[in-house]
C-alpha cells in the first residue's frame, strides 16, 4: 500500500475551498407595489415568464428598414478588411451632460460603471465571450478566435461594489466570471435568475420589471427588455425574467438595454422615468439568412436603435454589441452593425448624438 502525505496547509485550504462552495447564498426579493410580473398563468407553458408586447409573424412591422447598401465603408471606421478587425477613429463627442457617471466599455455587453457617489459596478461581465461550456465548445467549432480584452486587474474587481446582469445567456452571464469578482459585490439580477447564481455566499437581489433597489445614493431600476432567457439545453425555457437596468442618482440616469427587440417597451420606459441622459443600446445580432425575423424580434438592428434612442428621449447613445471581440452570430462581420449604425444615422436624420466607443474605451459624461 502506497501512502500520500498531505501538508496540514493543503488540507485547511481544500477544508476552507469546500466550505465556500458549501455557504449558501444570501437572497432578497425587491418588487414594490409597482412591479410588473408577466408570467403564462395556464397550459403547458405555465409559469413561463414572457415579454410585455407580443406580436404574431404576420404582424411584425419596424418603424424604419434598411432596405439596400446597408454597410457603405464609413471615412471614420477604419478596417484591415472590409468592415471587419476595425477601430472607430472619428471623433468622440457628446453633449456636455454634466452626469458624474463614467463609464468603460469592456466589449460586446460589459461594462464597467463608476456612479456619481464613487461606487463601481459590472453590467454584464463576462470576462471571455463566453462562459463555460459555450467557451469550450466554440473552440472545436472553430468559433470566433479572436482574442477577448481588456481585461480588468484583480484591484479593479475587488472594488466592485454591484454587479448587474441582464439575464443568462452565455455571453452576458458567467459563472467563472462571477467567481473572480468574489463575494463583496452584491449582485442584482432578474427574478428567477439567484437560481442559476453559483453557490459561495453571494449577496444576490433579485427584482421585477419597474421595481428598484437602493444602494447608498443610487437607485437600480430593472425594467422590461424584449427578448427571453434559458442557460441549459432543455427545461428551463423563460424560467426566470430578462431586462434591462436603468441606474439614478441625483436626477442623472443611465440606461443599459440588455438584449432587446424593438417594442413599445421603450415608451414605457421613458413614460416613467423622463428622458434618458445616457443610453447603452445594442445594435447587433439581428441579421440571420434562415431566421432573420426571429433574430430582429429579439435583437435591435441599428435602425431599431436609433429609434428607440429617440423614443426613450436619450441625451446621449452609446452603441454596444459589435467589435473585435463580438461573437458575431446573426452580424455579417465585426463592425458591420456599426457602419449600419452610421449609414442609417444620416438616413433617418437622427437627432440623437451617439459616442462610438472602441473596445476598452472609457468616458466621463
Amino acid at each position: 500500500m502506497k501512502l500520500t502525505l498531505v501538508s496540514p496547509t493543503a488540507l485547511l485550504g481544500s477544508a476552507v475551498l469546500l466550505s465556500a462552495c458549501s455557504t449558501p447564498n444570501r437572497v432578497e426579493q425587491h418588487l414594490g407595489a409597482d412591479a410588473v410580473i408577466e408570467q403564462v398563468t395556464e397550459g403547458e407553458y405555465k409559469g413561463m415568464y414572457r415579454n410585455l408586447y407580443r406580436t404574431p409573424v404576420e404582424q411584425r412591422q419596424y418603424p424604419a428598414n434598411c432596405e439596400a447598401d446597408c454597410y457603405p465603408a464609413h471615412p471614420a471606421v477604419s478596417c484591415k478588411t472590409p468592415a471587419q478587425d476595425c477601430q472607430y477613429t472619428g471623433p468622440q463627442q457628446s453633449p456636455a451632460l454634466d452626469t458624474g457617471f463614467s463609464l468603460q466599455w469592456l466589449g460586446h455587453a460589459s461594462f464597467l460603471v463608476n456612479a456619481p457617489d464613487g461606487q463601481q459596478l459590472l453590467i454584464d461581465p463576462v470576462f471571455g465571450q463566453f462562459d463555460w461550456p459555450v467557451s469550450w465548445a466554440q473552440h472545436f467549432a472553430g468559433i470566433i478566435k479572436r482574442p477577448y480584452t481588456p481585461k480588468l486587474s484583480a484591484e479593479q474587481l475587488a472594488a466592485t461594489n454591484a454587479v448587474l446582469y441582464s439575464h443568462l445567456h452565455y455571453d452576458h452571464f458567467s459563472h467563472a466570471s462571477i467567481a473572480q469578482i468574489g463575494t463583496a459585490a452584491k449582485y442584482y439580477v432578474p427574478l428567477g435568475m439567484a437560481n442559476y447564481m453559483p453557490k459561495g455566499g453571494y449577496n444576490v437581489v433579485e427584482q421585477g420589471w419597474y421595481s428598484h433597489s437602493q444602494l447608498d445614493g443610487l437607485n437600480i431600476h430593472l425594467v422590461p427588455a424584449h427578448h427571453f432567457n434559458s442557460r441549459k439545453l432543455f427545461n428551463d425555457h423563460n424560467q426566470a425574467m430578462w431586462g434591462g437596468w436603468l441606474l439614478e442618482h441625483s436626477g442623472k440616469t443611465l440606461f443599459f438595454a440588455g438584449d432587446t427587440g424593438y417594442s413599445e417597451h421603450f415608451k414605457d420606459i421613458q413614460q416613467r422615468y423622463g428622458d434618458i441622459d445616457i443610453c447603452l443600446i445594442p445594435i447587433a445580432s439581428y441579421h440571420h439568412d434562415k431566421d432573420g425575423d426571429w433574430y430582429r424580434y429579439v435583437h435591435t438592428t441599428p435602425e431599431d436603435a436609433l429609434v428607440a434612442a429617440a423614443e426613450l428621449g436619450c441625451k446621449v447613445m452609446i452603441p454596444w454589441g459589435y467589435g473585435n471581440a463580438s461573437w458575431q452570430m446573426g452580424d455579417h462581420s465585426s463592425h458591420s452593425p456599426l457602419l449600419r449604425l452610421l449609414h442609417m444615422q444620416q438616413q433617418l436624420n437622427s437627432q440623437v448624438p451617439l459616442l462610438i466607443l472602441n473596445e476598452g474605451d472609457s468616458v466621463a459624461l
